[in-house]
C-alpha cells in the first residue's frame, strides 16, 4: 500500500492535530504543515513545514499546489474558516494532481461562514436555533411584538474565533454598535448550557460515522478550554440526519445550547429540555483533542478514506465523564532553527 501524505494548511497553534495525524500514520506517510508565520508552533511538530503567503495573496493557491506536487500529497485540509471556501472552490485543481481536498462543498463552506444564511437554513429545516435579526429596526419590531428582548449578542455576519462579539443590554448600545460597523447581525442571548459536538462525515459513503459530545465548562478566546464528555443518543440521531441531509463531508464542529425545563408543565411535558444548534464549522474544532483522547479517531477515519475505504459507524463508542483541561506549553527555538 502506497504512503499517505497529509498537508495541513494554516496549522497555527493546533499542535495536537498535527501530532495525532503523525501518530495514526505511524510511518506510513508524512505530515506536512504550512503557515504564513515562522513562529506558528504547530508546524514544528510536522515531518516537514513550509512558510507560505497569506491566503489572500494572489500567488497563494499556486504555492500550495506546488507543495502538493513536490511532497506527493494524498489529501489536504485547513484549520481556519476563511480558507475552507478557497480549497472547496478549487477542488478540481487539486484532484487533477491526485490530491483529495478534505472539505465540504463550496456552497456549504460559504453557508457555514455566513451566520445569518445558516440561521435561515436551519429555520427552513425546522431545527431549533437562536433567533437572529439583520438590522436594529427588525429587532426593535420584534421587541415591540414581544418576540425579542435584551440582552442580545451583536456579532459579524461573517466571522470566526468569537471575534468582535459583544453582549448588548440597551438600545443605545445597540444603535452605537450597528452604526459604527457594517456587516453586523443581532442574535438572541442563549442562557442554556453550551455544548460542542465533533462530527465526522465519511468522504466515501456520506454517512456520519463518528460523533463526540462535550459539555463546555470554560471557554477562552472562542475555544473550549475545559469540557467533559457526555452522550445523548437522540441528539446524535438528529445531528447525523442534519449533516447527511445537507451533504457535509469530513470534519464538522457544532456549537449547541441545551435549556433545561423551568416550569412544572415543561418538566412534565418535556423532561429532556430543548436543544438549539448555534453554529456550524466544517473543520476541526478547537476542542477536538478531547474527542481524540477519548478514542473518537478522526485522523484514522481520514486515512481510511484516503486509502479508498469507507469507515464503519462507531457513534457513541466512547466513555462519558472524561474531562479535558487545556494548559499552556512552550516551544523554544533559536533564530537559526526557525523555518523561513
Amino acid at each position: 500500500m502506497s504512503d499517505i501524505n497529509l498537508l495541513i494548511l494554516s496549522a497555527g497553534t493546533r499542535n495536537k492535530v498535527v501530532q495525532a495525524f503523525r501518530k495514526e500514520l505511524d510511518g506510513r506517510g508524512k505530515v506536512i504543515a504550512t503557515d504564513a508565520s515562522s513562529v506558528a508552533p504547530a508546524i514544528y511538530d510536522a515531518d516537514r513545514a513550509y512558510i507560505v503567503p497569506r491566503i489572500d495573496d494572489p500567488g497563494y493557491l499556486d504555492r500550495i499546489l506546488e507543495i502538493c506536487r513536490k511532497e506527493k500529497i494524498t489529501g489536504l485540509f485547513s484549520l481556519i474558516d476563511p480558507e475552507l471556501s478557497l480549497i472547496a472552490k478549487n477542488r478540481e485543481r487539486f484532484k487533477a494532481i491526485g490530491v483529495t481536498p478534505i472539505v465540504s462543498s463550496y456552497e456549504l463552506c460559504e453557508l457555514s461562514l455566513n451566520k445569518y444564511r445558516m440561521y435561515e437554513r436551519l429555520q427552513q429545516l425546522q431545527i431549533p436555533t437562536a433567533k437572529c435579526w439583520m438590522s436594529a429596526e427588525t429587532f426593535r419590531a420584534a421587541v415591540a411584538e414581544g418576540k425579542a428582548a435584551f440582552p442580545v449578542f451583536v456579532k459579524p455576519q461573517d466571522g470566526s474565533a468569537s471575534l468582535h462579539i459583544n453582549r448588548v443590554d440597551t438600545d443605545n448600545m445597540l444603535a452605537a454598535l450597528m452604526r459604527e460597523e457594517d456587516g453586523l447581525m443581532i442574535q438572541e442571548f442563549m442562557t442554556g448550557q453550551e455544548y460542542g459536538c465533533d462530527v465526522y462525515v465519511d468522504l466515501i459513503s456520506g454517512r456520519v460515522t463518528s460523533l463526540f459530545l462535550k459539555k463546555k465548562i470554560k471557554m477562552r478566546a472562542g475555544e473550549t478550554d475545559k469540557s467533559v464528555s457526555v452522550k445523548d443518543e437522540a441528539l446524535f440521531q438528529r445531528i447525523a440526519a442534519f449533516a447527511e441531509e445537507l451533504g457535509f463531508r469530513g470534519m464538522i464542529d457544532l456549537d449547541l445550547f441545551h435549556e433545561e425545563p423551568i416550569t412544572e408543565d415543561a418538566r412534565i411535558n418535556n423532561p429532556e429540555g430543548n436543544w438549539y444548534l448555534s453554529e456550524v464549522n466544517p473543520r476541526f474544532g478547537g476542542g477536538y483533542p478531547h474527542a481524540y483522547a477519548c478514542g473518537v479517531n478522526f485522523p484514522k477515519a481520514v486515512i481510511t478514506n484516503l486509502e479508498g475505504r469507507a469507515n464503519e459507524q462507531t457513534i457513541g463508542q466512547y466513555e462519558t465523564g472524561i474531562y479535558m483541561m487545556k494548559y499552556n506549553e512552550l516551544a523554544i527555538l533559536r533564530e537559526g532553527e526557525l523555518i523561513r
